[in-house]
């Protein structure tokens, strides 16, 4: 299984917009396959910084960070089947 956090803070316009459509691309390989986390990065601040977290918002998948701003959606899909393929999550 693969985890996605997808970094936000409230009052990010961009996140915001974000949100559904990402989370409508997880829903799409199945909650078996794919989750989704969202992370308010003024509650987890150390844990963001940790990721290397700079600008929101910003995607870590299985605890890495992948995109530093947000991707297009096929770059993200790209993104999970890749590490789906190398058994993410494990």
């Amino acid at each position: 299984m693969v985890k996605v956090e997808l970094l936000t803070s409230p009052g990010c316009q961009k996140c915001a917009a974000a949100q559904d459509s990402i989370r409508e691309l997880i829903a799409s390989f199945g909650s078996d396959q794919v989750t989704l986390r969202d992370v308010d990065v003024l509650d987890e601040l150390d844990y963001a910084v940790s990721l290397g977290v700079l600008t929101i918002p910003a995607i870590a998948i299985d605890g890495a960070l992948v995109f530093t701003s947000l991707p297009t959606t096929d770059a993200l899909r790209a993104e999970l089947a890749k590490h789906l393929r190398l058994g993410g999550g494990k």
